[in-house]
């Protein structure tokens, strides 16, 4: 596959992922697997009690690992939860951890079949990993998926506000300079 075939199947986007119309949404979740603050909490809302009574079924989520729901009221129909890493200056496997979160949601989607994935900028709100360092393992991690994927073609990084999406997407140029 082309850098240019590979750069067409990754958009970034400014936008709310609950309300992204593709086959999984990425909930960057916390440990418990039952909601949260932030978008966590957001998923939560808008897929309904439904989502929470499944969650509670799944015994939580190890760090760096996924696991998959059904999407409920979310215009997605599935939910892949992945636990990122809390930074702690970069020197506990962060960025090993955060690249594993990309590598199992994926996992999960191949097993699923599924060939839209939305993923959220996993672990830099209140796990405070650094924007530009989480952008630059989020395109690598997509990418390097991407080029021997059986079922995925299409994955959209939603960023959640203008410095997010301006970081994501010059991330995004730096690994397809071309573009």
């Amino acid at each position: 596959m082309s850098n240019e075939d590979t750069l067409d199947q990754i958009e970034v986007v400014d936008g709310d992922i609950t309300k992204q119309r593709v086959d999984a949404i990425v909930n960057a979740a916390n440990k418990t697997l039952l909601g949260g603050g932030g978008m966590d909490g957001a998923i939560h809302r808008a897929a309904g009690p439904e989502l929470l009574a499944e969650c509670r079924t799944l015994g939580g989520c190890a760090t760096g690992q996924a696991k998959i729901t059904q999407g409920y009221r979310l215009p997605a129909q599935w939910v892949i939860h992945t636990v990122g890493p809390v930074w702690r200056n970069g020197q506990h496997g962060e960025d090993d951890l955060l690249a594993s979160c990309y590598r199992n949601s994926f996992a999960l989607a191949e097993q699923h079949r599924l060939r839209t994935i939305a993923f959220p900028c996993i672990s830099t709100g209140v796990y405070g990993f650094p924007m530009d360092r989480a952008a630059r393992i989020a395109i690598r991690e997509t990418r390097a998926h991407l080029r021997n994927s059986q079922s995925v073609v299409n994955v959209i990084l939603v960023c959640f506000g203008a410095q997010a999406y301006e970081i994501h997407s010059r991330a995004l140029r730096e690994v397809f300079p071309r573009s």
